[in-house]
């Protein structure tokens, strides 16, 4: 109380906001931890999602920058013809032939088909806290030694 008696007015209410707020946090973590603990994830859905889109473009892209030495521009605009040349056809990336590829970048080799595979893109990003499997499963033993 005499912490509170010596505030003036103006300061005090910017500590009640950042109490609020503190309650406010409490309460979605609450919220979010009850929701995870009910939450059945249904994997195939999730995957089938995840492949509905143009999700393997930039790695498309990076695919051109570092097996092609294109620039990451010139391979950003080639990524974007593929992405309008699926759209307009109605396909995913990965439905796309080689031959199609190939009318938006000649090099292009059939290796380039592996670029549109979600597990390939998953595991590709190998940096810190990177999606590759292997990155998550250390992350995983690291959190269950820690517990």
């Amino acid at each position: 109380m005499i912490f509170a008696k010596d505030v003036p007015p103006k300061d005090f209410f910017e500590f009640t906001e950042f109490f609020k707020s503190n309650d406010n946090l409490n309460n979605c973590l609450k919220i979010c931890d009850e929701i995870l603990k009910n939450c059945s994830p249904n994997k195939s859905k999730m995957l089938e999602l995840a492949n509905s889109g143009y999700i393997t473009a930039t790695d498309l892209a990076d695919y051109l920058v570092k097996n092609h030495s294109i620039s990451f521009r010139e391979a950003y605009q080639k990524t974007a013809a593929v992405v309008n040349l699926a759209e307009k056809k109605k396909k995913k990336l990965s439905d796309l032939s080689l031959n199609e590829l190939r009318k938006i970048e000649p090099k292009l080799t059939n290796d380039v088909l592996k670029v549109f595979d979600l597990k390939n893109s998953v595991n590709s990003k190998k940096s810190f806290g990177g999606t590759s499997f292997d990155n998550i499963k250390k992350m995983i033993m690291k959190y269950k030694k820690t517990k």
